[in-house]
C-alpha cells in the first residue's frame, strides 16, 4: 500500500495571502505528496483552480487537488478544459474531486442550482468531462446538457484523470463507487470512513466496476492547541454525532496515531488540514515532516 501524505487549507484560506507561495514552495522542498484546495465563494480561500496553477508554477512534483470542487452550476464543457489544461502544463499533477457543493443559501445562490436538482446535474456532468477528456466530437442529450460533435482540447496528460469524490451521507457513498475514482471524506473518524467503504465497494460491484485500493482516503484535521469555536461548531454540522476531541487530534504524537488508525483500514491517501493558520508555515511543515513524513512510502 502506498502511503502518501497531503497538505490542504480548508474553506479558511489564508490571512495572508502573501504566505501562499511560502506553503507551496515548502511543501514542493519537503517532498509532500500534494496540496488541496477549497471552494467557497463567501469565504477567504481562494479559488481553487486559480490557486493550483499558481502551485504548479512554482513546482515539479508536487500534486495538485481540490476538496473540493463545485459541479452543478458549471458547464462540463468549460470544467474539462480547465482541468485538462492544468494537467497538461502540470505534465499529469493534477487530481480533480468534485461534489455538490455545500448546502448553503448564499453558496447555492452563487452556482444558481436549487439544492435539490444538485444530485442529478452532478450524475449528468461527470461522465460527460471524462467524455471530453477521452473523445473528440462528443453527442450528447441529456435533461440539462446537449452537445453536437463538441471537442474539448488539449487532452489531459492522465487519461482521464482519476476523479476523487467526498461526502460522508448513503447517497454519497454510493455515488462514489457509481461514479468516483476515489473517495476522499473529511469530518470523519477511521472507524466511520472503514463503515463508509463497504457501502461504496458494493455500489461499485452493483455497477460493474471496482474502486483501486489504494484510492481511499480522508482529510484530517488537526490542531495544536483547544479546538476552535468555528471548527467545532463546523464538525456538529457535518458529523452531529461524533465527538469534536474524537476527530480533530491535538498535537504531533496523536496525528501520527489517527493517521495509523486510518492506514489500519486501508486508506493511504491523507490530506492534512491545520484548525489554524500556523504561524511560520516551513517551521509548520519541518516540524509534521519529522513526525508523520516517515509514515509515506
Amino acid at each position: 500500500m502506498k502511503v502518501r501524505i497531503g497538505y490542504g487549507l480548508g474553506v479558511q484560506g489564508l490571512r495572508d495571502s502573501q504566505r501562499f507561495g511560502e506553503l507551496v514552495d515548502a511543501l514542493e522542498a519537503m517532498r509532500f505528496d500534494s496540496l488541496w484546495l477549497s471552494e467557497r465563494v463567501n469565504g477567504d480561500a481562494p479559488d481553487p483552480l486559480v490557486g493550483l496553477a499558481f502551485a504548479a508554477g512554482r513546482t515539479q512534483k508536487l500534486k495538485l487537488g481540490t476538496s473540493v470542487q463545485v459541479l452543478p452550476g458549471r458547464n462540463p464543457a468549460l470544467v474539462a478544459k480547465e482541468w485538462a489544461s492544468l494537467d497538461l502544463l502540470s505534465n499529469g499533477r493534477s487530481l480533480p474531486a468534485f461534489g455538490l457543493g455545500v448546502a448553503n443559501a448564499l453558496e447555492q445562490q452563487a452556482f444558481g442550482v436549487e439544492r435539490g436538482e444538485r444530485a442529478a446535474i452532478f450524475d449528468e456532468a461527470l461522465p460527460l468531462i471524462r467524455r471530453f477528456w477521452t473523445e473528440d466530437g462528443v453527442d450528447h442529450d441529456g435533461p440539462r446538457f446537449t452537445s453536437r460533435g463538441l471537442s474539448v482540447r488539449p487532452k489531459p496528460v492522465q487519461q482521464p484523470p482519476d476523479v476523487w469524490l467526498g461526502g460522508r451521507a448513503k447517497s454519497e457513498l454510493r455515488r462514489v463507487g457509481r461514479l468516483g475514482d476515489g473517495w476522499l471524506p473529511s469530518f470523519s473518524t477511521p472507524a466511520e470512513v472503514a463503515a463508509g467503504r463497504v457501502t461504496v465497494e458494493e455500489a461499485a460491484a452493483e455497477a460493474g466496476r471496482a474502486i483501486d485500493p489504494e484510492h481511499f482516503g480522508a482529510l484530517v484535521i488537526y490542531a495544536h492547541g483547544e479546538i476552535p469555536d468555528l471548527l467545532t461548531t463546523a464538525i456538529r454540522t457535518r458529523n452531529p454525532d461524533a465527538d469534536p476531541t474524537e476527530l480533530i487530534p491535538v498535537g504531533l504524537p496523536a496525528l501520527r496515531t489517527q493517521l495509523e488508525r486510518f492506514l489500519e483500514h486501508g486508506f493511504s491517501k491523507l490530506v492534512l488540514v491545520p484548525a489554524q493558520e500556523p504561524g511560520s508555515w516551513p517551521d509548520e511543515l519541518d516540524a509534521v515532516a519529522g513526525e508523520i513524513l516517515p509514515l509515506q512510502t
